[in-house]
């Protein structure tokens, strides 16, 4: 099966890694998390963000950090630019990556400030994203020392952004060992291969060995949502997925993403989106 967690190996001659990749659309995948910090630019597409307890829509260039063990994936939905391909560059780091000193140093308060926020997530706007770029484009193409303080440079324009914005609550009890991962990354494993169906309680909690009380605990704890709220926003979020492509009308929407009534999936749907399906596809329309 896949696992919640991953982890990373650095080159013997490189303290972090940066490395990008053109994009797919992809359907749900699996939540990932891993002990080393993450920087993530996505440009030139749209879907939806999980991280930690956090689940939002995202248009365009996301830029955000991540802390250890913070479980996050992205689903992509479509590009903005249709003739050109979504993109990622990633970097990889231990915040101790030039030596634990140099955390203790007093010039270094604000990034110690910006590690400590990435334990729930930040994602990043504005000029941050224009400035980070074009450091992140250089990281790709430099080595040695130039890249490692084009590196301190970038953490100092995000410990120092006026555009951060917390993602993840601040009681999300983050995971912190992986076999706490790979336990919760059974159920959300499940759920994302299953929405579609009918989701017992029971069949869930038996998954990963629990009782349906300590379960609803344990899930609350995790994901500061209960199973049927988390459900319902995989179910509305493959939804906006399908509107977007337009390949089905509401009613078969209404079905593909697990609802057996209309009724109710309206509801769900202006609940969580702000708006009806038929506006959603109104306001993509306008976006397009």
């Amino acid at each position: 099966m896949e696992y919640f967690y991953e982890k990373f190996t650095f080159p013997p001659d490189q303290s972090f890694t940066v490395s990008s990749e053109l994009l797919e659309l992809k359907k749900y995948e699996t939540l990932k998390c891993h002990i080393d910090f993450e920087i993530a630019l996505i440009e030139n597409c749209m879907g939806k963000r999980f991280i930690g307890d956090h689940i939002e829509d995202f248009y365009g260039t996301e830029l955000v950090l991540m802390g250890s063990y913070l479980p996050h994936c992205w689903q992509y939905y479509q590009t903005v630019e249709t003739m050109l391909q979504p993109q990622l560059i990633v970097v990889h780091f231990s915040p101790d990556f030039i030596g634990k000193d140099w955390l203790e140093k007093p010039e270094v308060k604000k990034t110690n400030e910006l590690f400590a926020n990435a334990a729930m997530g930040i994602s990043f706007s504005g000029e941050t994203v224009n400035k980070a770029r074009l450091i992140l484009n250089q990281m790709l193409f430099e080595t040695g020392l130039t890249r490692m303080a084009l590196m301190l440079q970038l953490l100092d324009i995000l410990a120092k952004s006026p555009h951060a914005k917390i993602l993840s609550s601040l009681n999300f009890n983050v995971i912190e060992t992986p076999n706490e991962a790979n336990k919760i990354n059974k159920v959300f494993d499940y759920i994302f291969k299953n929405f579609k169906e009918e989701i017992s309680l029971h069949d869930v909690a038996s998954i990963i060995h629990m009782s349906t009380a300590a379960f609803c605990r344990y899930f609350k704890a995790k994901t500061n949502r209960t199973l049927i709220n988390f459900v319902k926003e995989v179910r509305i979020g493959h939804a906006a997925r399908l509107l977007i492509q337009g390949d089905f009308n509401i009613t078969e929407v209404c079905y593909e993403s697990g609802y057996n009534n209309i009724s109710n999936f309206n509801k769900h749907f202006k609940e969580l989106k702000g708006i009806s399906p038929r506006d959603f596809i109104k306001q993509y329309a306008k976006i397009e």
